[in-house]
């Protein structure tokens, strides 16, 4: 009998907690992502779980084929334009920054800013006209 198919590895069951969340589209994306999640994965354990649990790679990052953008959601404009329309001040509190914008304009910005795969920045939580 394969143990091996008998349960999965940790990195698997690991990997299985960031899939279908957006993870980045640099090749060390995933890797970051479950390093900050405490975990080292050496890239060949890496590869192997993306294709044991079937990731696709996508250009907003490694997903489960059934968490793939449809074509109802429509693409979010540059974070550039949105940070410009939509930003009206970045203020500094403590280890975060808080984003104010303009009334309902957090949501289409804060997902924007989580594509850009910044390293210091794990993620965003957006209200209605702030973000943190």
């Amino acid at each position: 009998m394969n143990s091996h198919h008998m349960s999965k590895p940790p990195a698997a069951k690991s990997n299985s907690g960031v899939a279908g969340r957006k993870i980045g589209r640099q090749p060390g994306g995933l890797q970051r992502a479950l390093r900050r999640r405490g975990l080292r994965i050496g890239q060949a354990t890496l590869s192997r779980d993306v294709r044991e649990l079937g990731l696709v790679k996508t250009g907003a990052g490694y997903m489960l084929p059934g968490a793939m953008i449809t074509a109802s959601e429509p693409p979010l404009p540059p974070v550039s334009r949105l940070v410009r329309e939509f930003v009206l001040e970045v203020r500094v509190a403590q280890n975060q920054l808080v984003i104010k914008t303009t009334v309902g304009s957090a949501q289409p910005v804060a997902p924007a800013l989580d594509g850009q795969d910044w390293e210091e920045a794990i993620g965003t939580i957006a209200g209605d006209d702030t973000i943190s």
